[in-house]
């Protein structure tokens, strides 16, 4: 009953709406509303379709900057960014939803729910004793703090819709294709020179940012590959792989580089031939200088070659380029300056750039936020390897966790020299994962 009139109410409501925007509203501003309602209706009537445009638009959104940080958190502006929006439309959907139809839960139990709300808890409080000190801008912390919350909204949302087999198929389908696109995109980044970023990201490039993205997905699909019986849906992915290759060699990110290498050799631990997988990894990690395109080799070698210039750190005889002199001693400056407010930090933006996850995290929210940070990675990592064990031979989920577990090791290691755990063109995708990882079990039965 309350259904049959819920859905019609809706529409009815979505149509007035619209009308009395079109008599009033300039023409963008219709156009907008109008792709908003239209997103909602959709969203509202089957979450799924508002989940596939979530995954389209984690990495083919544009991103814009509406206002200065204060302080300097981020060394850039606050960005906001088409799938911030998407997320907000479809989550007002999932709201109604669970309204009108209450067999739905607001959010399922998982083994990761704890964690997070520590760790969001962390972060809301060290921020609002930062704003009441003054060390933190009210609009540039809230922004943030609700960034954050947006991944883990992301996960709650896939946990909640995703019931069946086919729907986690289709959602992995949809991720892959999203990272094809943006490699294409990619590659026809590299004859132009420079560095090889994401797309839509106006004058503030990130390639940092792409390779830990590719170096997540590929992960995830290295696993598939590496299980997945069927020769074409193999050769598909072997195919996707070869494509995210050349643009995250180009993105030129030493990050990226070092993190590949523990996560292959995760991977290669992972398989069940895992001394022929060591054995294949090691010798194409040793042969890589031969195949590697001159600028990534050039990339690498900076780290020890850059001409002297102020600034630099001196490892014995080693002298070091100004880009790693500067986290190495950002890591040393948080170490001296953290015990001024130990239990909670400064507050998330209340302390200067901080281009490392774990300073950051104690920076901002203190030891506190720092053991809740270890605890909610912790628990995914048991999450994951569960759900490992109980995948039994389904080649498509072992892969699939395999891959995830994998990208999990190589975005740690990556978070040595970036932020990669706050990042939205990488959280979303993992989170997003991560919630097909939650509800593996019901999947399988």
């Amino acid at each position: 009953m309350v259904r049959t009139l819920g859905y019609p109410l809706l529409l009815g409501t979505l149509g007035l709406t619209a009308a009395a925007l079109a008599a009033q509203a300039a023409p963008l501003q219709v156009i907008l509303a109008l792709g908003g309602l239209v997103i909602v209706t959709c969203a509202f009537l089957r979450a799924e379709w508002g989940l596939y445009l979530l995954v389209f638009f984690m990495l083919l959104s544009p991103e814009f900057i509406v206002g200065e940080t204060a302080g300097g958190s981020l060394g850039r502006g606050v960005t906001l960014r088409a799938d911030d929006f998407i997320l907000v439309l479809v989550g007002l959907s999932w709201l109604a939803r669970t309204a009108v139809i209450k067999d739905l839960g607001l959010f399922l139990r998982t083994p990761l729910n704890k964690p997070i709300f520590f760790y969001m808890v962390s972060c809301v409080v060290s921020t609002a004793i930062g704003m009441m000190a003054g060390r933190v801008d009210p609009k540039t912390g809230s922004l943030f703090v609700l960034k954050y919350l947006e991944y883990f909204i992301v996960y709650f949302m896939v946990a909640n819709h995703v019931r069946e087999r086919g729907q986690a198929v289709r959602f992995l389908v949809c991720l892959l294709l999203t990272a094809g696109i943006v490699s294409l995109i990619g590659i026809f980044q590299i004859p132009g020179g420079g560095r090889v970023s994401a797309p839509f990201e106006g004058a503030s490039e990130e390639p940092n940012t792409f390779g830990g993205y590719l170096l997540f997905v590929g992960m995830v699909a290295a696993g598939m590959a590496a299980k997945i019986r069927e020769p074409g849906r193999r050769n598909l992915l072997l195919f996707l792989l070869a494509v995210m290759l050349p643009p995250f060699l180009f993105t030129q990110s030493r990050s990226s580089y070092l993190a590949a290498v523990p996560a292959l050799l995760v991977l290669g631990v992972l398989t069940e031939r895992r001394l022929i997988a060591l054995g294949l990894i090691g010798v194409s990690l040793l042969l890589s200088p031969l195949f590697m395109p001159e600028v990534a080799k050039q990339r690498i070698l900076y780290t020890f070659n850059q001409p002297e210039e102020p600034g630099q750190l001196r490892i014995g005889n080693l002298r070091l380029d100004t880009s790693t002199s500067a986290r190495l001693q950002s890591w040393k400056q948080v170490l001296s300056d953290f015990p001024r407010h130990p239990l909670l930090g400064h507050g998330v933006t209340g302390y200067a750039f901080v281009d490392a996850q774990i300073p950051r995290v104690l920076a901002e929210t203190g030891l506190t936020g720092l053991a809740a940070f270890v605890l909610l990675i912790a628990a995914v990592f048991r999450l994951a390897r569960q759900r490992l064990r109980e995948a039994g031979d389904d080649p498509l989920f072992r892969g699939l966790l395999m891959g995830f577990i994998a990208g999990l090791v190589g975005l740690l290691v990556h978070a040595l020299g970036t932020n990669t755990f706050i990042l939205v063109r990488i959280m979303e995708p993992f989170w997003f994962v991560a919630g097909l990882v939650a509800v593996l079990p019901a999947l399988r039965k």
